[in-house]
């Protein structure tokens, strides 16, 4: 009871705060991706339609090289009336709610020629009321963007033009502290956080690169002025080599502690440490400071001396939960080996144990691993965490074959295998497990939901003498670590037909019960329809490196790598509905309430890093009202009886005749 009633609260103020129109990229302050609109059911779902789609234009105005390097994971706000968010390229585009048709747009200008180390990306924008001024003056309500090129721009959000009084006519130019090695090696790429008039912001790196790496300052300013506040670098030093250490994910405050936190990253190179030996605190941290002052409250390291690239990659999410004792303010973190760690907001210290355990060793030479790392006993892990090389996977003999090859090959010894010469395959993949969407938190049920990645990388460390003018294979990333003995290379490990060689899923939504500790529901999310041959719609789930948003009337909805918006059912994991979208919605769907009608909106503009299709999109859907058709799903999926796709039909006669292609192949081959 004491659960529900807590619950009923936190709901209660959820509606009465401004925060429920989704004023923050993370819905709220807190980053709980919850929305207390319930207009939508798991009953009415199925009959959800696109209310609207917006094109941004960038198809048209962008090169095809920056198009081809270009990942849409923006989340738009609703604020001042408006659906404000940022294009790839750092366009701010201001939306009407109820129309899609736009209201004001701002180009910063991004050199083309910037090539951003990790891609053309923005994640969202930041909303700023200042209560100094009058609510109808100039910049009384703001938008801050970080870009690409390093810059922060403070924008009118009601007009979307640049606050002359803050920085230089609108924008603070980032120092990146360090000689650049190229222009789009330093940039911003997720939104930065304001409170107590104090703003925040994170960088991006090329990794990989080198040790001497710029170093990962987080940096503080005026929200008001632009004047420079503090900074903080995260990676103690005392004399090692490394840099980064960076925020590149999204942070989270709490206003009323006046703490900001922070997911830090790992340190440069990411896998080579023998030059930054010890754990390398307070790199791949939840690092909590002070904002005013920036000083440090509390840090929790969640990976020792890490040589896996296994960054703290999503927003920490604060909630309270009631654990038997009373309700406690908490941090939860996911991680990208699939752990979900709750920390004393206050002091960072675990709510249930975490115990240090031995992890395997014998590293190459010079390397210097920590012998345990830190896992936590009371939440089960969101994904199995080691991989049975004897079952590989293929659509056919053939490729289960080259699969079980890839498999054998190189060394394997669970959870924290170390690179090595050989190849070590990482499982966990370095791309998650859980990755920058984040979680969702549900305060009534105390149910955590999220997105989880599932497939295996390669990672092989070529030695500095083989290292010079290496050619790495098509589909191989390349990092030359620089001042490390060894460069690097990583691959997916995949099939010839390019799909991930262990067994799906390769990616699911997971229920947790923080309370009683034990996984509720786990369902797959997405088909291989739109990245696999011949568009075979195979129900194994795709990677999901974007977040999920739930809703008081018990739906959850997400985007995937197939071109569909989903919802499920938050009591048992049932899939309810999927909305056709013109490319892949790799972002963090939204939920507003305008006139008595529940939208829900999604960026769908790809992700060219996962080599999906490319576009420039945002679409809405909502309820259909009174004369307008119901959506197909519930005309021809949502039945009673059956809930099979007419893309199942297709893809199973493709998957046949693929199959008989194989044989005649393997038989001519036979015979010749």
């Amino acid at each position: 009871m004491r659960v529900w009633i807590a619950g009923i609260a936190a709901i209660a103020a959820l509606i009465a705060a401004p925060a429920v129109a989704w004023e923050h990229w993370g819905g709220d302050a807190g980053g709980t991706r919850f929305s207390a609109h319930g207009q939508i059911t798991p009953d009415n779902a199925p009959r959800l339609i696109e209310a609207w789609t917006f094109h941004t234009g960038d198809l048209v105005a962008r090169t095809p090289q920056q198009l081809r390097r270009s990942k849409f994971e923006a989340t738009p706000l609703l604020v001042e009336d408006s659906l404000i968010f940022c294009t790839p390229f750092n366009e701010v585009i201001a939306l009407d709610p109820a129309t899609g048709r736009a209201r004001w747009r701002y180009d910063p200008g991004v050199p083309a020629d910037v090539r951003p180390a990790n891609r053309w990306v923005c994640r969202g924008v930041t909303h700023w009321r200042d209560d100094r001024v009058a609510a109808g003056a100039a910049c009384a309500s703001r938008i801050f963007m970080g870009t690409n090129d390093a810059r922060v721009i403070a924008l009118d959000a009601k007009t979307g033009q640049p606050c002359a009084g803050f920085g230089k006519a609108g924008e603070v130019k980032l120092d990146p502290g360090a000689p650049l090695e190229y222009a789009g090696e330093f940039q911003v790429t997720s939104p930065p956080v304001v409170a107590r008039d104090v703003m925040v912001v994170g960088s991006a790196f090329a990794d990989n690169r080198r040790v001497d790496a710029p170093r990962g300052i987080v940096r503080a300013f005026d929200a008001r002025t632009g004047e420079p506040r503090w900074t903080f670098d995260p990676l103690i030093r005392d004399g090692i080599e490394a840099g980064h250490a960076n925020v590149w994910a999204p942070m989270t405050v709490d206003p009323a502690r006046g703490l900001v936190f922070l997911p830090t990253s790992s340190p440069s190179p990411d896998f080579f440490g023998g030059k930054r030996p010890g754990d390398n605190k307070h790199a791949n941290s939840v690092v909590a400071l002070k904002i005013d002052s920036g000083e440090l409250a509390w840090s929790f390291q969640t990976v020792h001396h890490d040589v896996w690239d296994y960054d703290v990659s999503s927003q920490p999410t604060l909630a309270r939960i009631d654990i038997g004792a009373g309700p406690r303010d908490v941090v939860i973190q996911a991680t990208k080996m699939g752990f979900v760690l709750v920390l004393d907001r206050d002091t960072g210290q675990p709510l249930w144990p975490v115990e240090e355990r031995s992890v395997p060793q014998n590293p190459v030479a010079g390397e210097s691993l920590s012998p345990t790392q830190p896992f936590p006993t009371h939440l089960p892990p969101l994904l199995p965490q080691q991989l049975d090389r004897t079952k590989p996977y293929g659509l056919t003999f053939w490729d289960r074959d080259a699969c079980g090859e890839q498999l054998k090959a190189g060394r394997y010894d669970g959870l924290f295998t170390p690179p090595s010469t050989e190849g070590s395959i990482l499982f966990p993949m370095t791309g998650g497990g859980v990755n920058w969407g984040g979680v969702a938190y549900d305060p009534v049920r105390q149910i955590l939901i999220a997105n989880t990645s599932r497939a295996a990388h390669r990672v092989t460390l070529i030695p500095r003498a083989q290292a010079q003018n290496y050619k790495p294979p098509s589909g191989t990333d390349f990092g030359p670590q620089r001042g490390a003995p060894f460069a690097m290379t990583r691959s997916l490990v995949a099939s010839p037909l390019g799909m991930p060689c262990n067994p799906p899923p390769w990616g699911a939504m997971v229920a947790v019960d923080l309370k009683a500790g034990k996984v509720l529901w786990e369902s797959k999310v997405g088909t291989t329809e739109d990245i696999a041959p011949l568009g075979l719609a195979l129900n194994t789930g795709t990677p999901l490196v974007s977040g999920v948003v739930a809703t008081a009337g018990g739906v959850i909805f997400t985007g995937a790598m197939d071109s569909y918006l989903r919802a499920f059912d938050a009591s048992n994991g049932r899939e309810l509905w999927q909305g056709r979208l013109p490319v892949p919605g790799v972002a963090n769907p939204m939920t507003y309430t305008l006139n008595g009608e529940q939208y829900v909106v999604i960026g769908a503009g790809g992700h060219s890093e996962s080599g999906t299709s490319i576009g420039d999109s945002v679409v809405a859907f909502r309820l259909p009202r009174d004369g307008e058709a119901p959506s197909w799903w519930s005309l021809y999926v949502d039945r009673p009886g059956g809930r099979l796709r007419a893309g199942a039909i297709v893809s199973g006669v493709l998957l046949v005749l693929l199959m008989l292609g194989t044989i005649q192949i393997l038989r001519r081959r036979r015979m010749g």
